[in-house]
């Protein structure tokens, strides 16, 4: 009987060892071809700065050209969606962000399973949301902005780039956080969003640190918190939600490379090990970080782990706030 089963271990060794060489085979000369890199928003963002940024030295690293390929729309949700319908070979790849993999499957219907139609290559890079008020507002600092919103419970509003984005969960984790009573006020973007928040007609929002850091370096916002671990080199003189008493409020913006579902594991492996010696070069890190972004590569189950978090916390924020979605 041990005879009959170790034939059978065997053999089921050897057919395994067939099924795995088309799959070894195409890593080893992986890649034959220029690669094409979906970018699911326009040109000039962050998630396109990253692309064009990691992805030169990639193409620099694998001796192949890095396509970069804008599918802009519906909040990230249509180019991811490319990603996910794309030939499983790893010739198209995506950089997307914490909007199309966490918080848009949580809010309303979309047409793929981020469990099941991705292979996460990497985490990218993260960015810090930053509290920041207008300047009528009376409250310098975070414990001078709560007690304000606590005297005048519905009175405060903070302005969000629209419904459901992180900006607008960010607001949810704080009144939440801080057990306050704030309105929001949802806008199409967050160019519309800070024109009102200059105006004086909202008082507060959180916004990605590169957008909003100019407007404070002018003097035109006050800034009150970063969402981050540490304070950013681009705005030394900004305390972390941590260091004023809120550590649950981290609140950091990210991207991070993806395949699609079926890619082998040893495409995704080379795609990780030159990911990863791309972020480690000196020039893509001062690039990014001129652009207010910090480098985070991590592997591709550190990465799915990493998804995993972050959906769990975004949820409970979206159910303890009560939010409608449309699923």
């Amino acid at each position: 009987m041990r005879g009959v089963d170790a034939r059978c271990v065997g053999a089921l060794a050897v057919a395994l060892s067939f099924l795995l060489l088309p799959a070894l085979a195409a890593a080893e000369d992986f890649p034959a071809r220029p690669i094409r890199l979906i970018v699911p928003f326009p040109p000039g963002g962050p998630n396109d700065i990253i692309a064009r940024v990691v992805g030169q030295r990639m193409a620099e690293l694998f001796k192949q050209p890095v396509v970069i390929d804008n599918r802009g729309g519906q909040a990230g949700v249509l180019g991811t969606d490319a990603v996910a319908k794309a030939k499983p070979d790893g010739y198209t790849i995506g950089i997307t962000s914490a909007s199309s993999l966490v918080i848009n499957p949580m809010m309303e219907q979309v047409a793929y399973d981020v469990s099941k139609d991705f292979a996460p290559v990497s985490l990218v890079a993260t960015v810090p949301e930053m509290l920041v008020v207008a300047t009528n507002v009376p409250a310098r600092n975070m414990s001078e902005l709560v007690a304000l919103a606590k005297a005048e419970p519905g009175k405060l509003n903070f302005a969000s780039s629209g419904t459901g984005g992180l900006p607008h969960l960010a607001g949810e984790l704080f009144k939440q956080t801080a057990k306050i009573d704030i309105v929001h006020v949802p806008y199409r973007g967050a160019a519309p969003a800070i024109n009102d928040l200059l105006g004086q007609q909202v008082q507060m929002t959180f916004l990605d640190l590169p957008v909003i850091l100019p407007q404070i370096k002018a003097g035109n916002l006050r800034a009150i918190a970063l969402g981050a671990r540490q304070r950013a080199p681009t705005a030394p003189d900004v305390p972390t939600t941590a260091e004023v008493g809120m550590p649950e409020l981290l609140i950091e913006n990210w991207y991070g490379m993806i395949a699609p579902g079926a890619t082998p594991a040893p495409i995704i492996a080379a795609l990780n090990r030159t990911a990863f010696e791309a972020m480690a070069d000196p020039a893509v890190k001062q690039k990014l970080a001129e652009q207010g972004l910090t480098l985070a590569p991590d592997s591709p189950e550190q990465f799915r782990n990493f998804i995993a978090s972050e959906t769990e916390k975004w949820g409970k924020v979206i159910k303890n706030a009560g939010l409608e979605t449309t699923k």
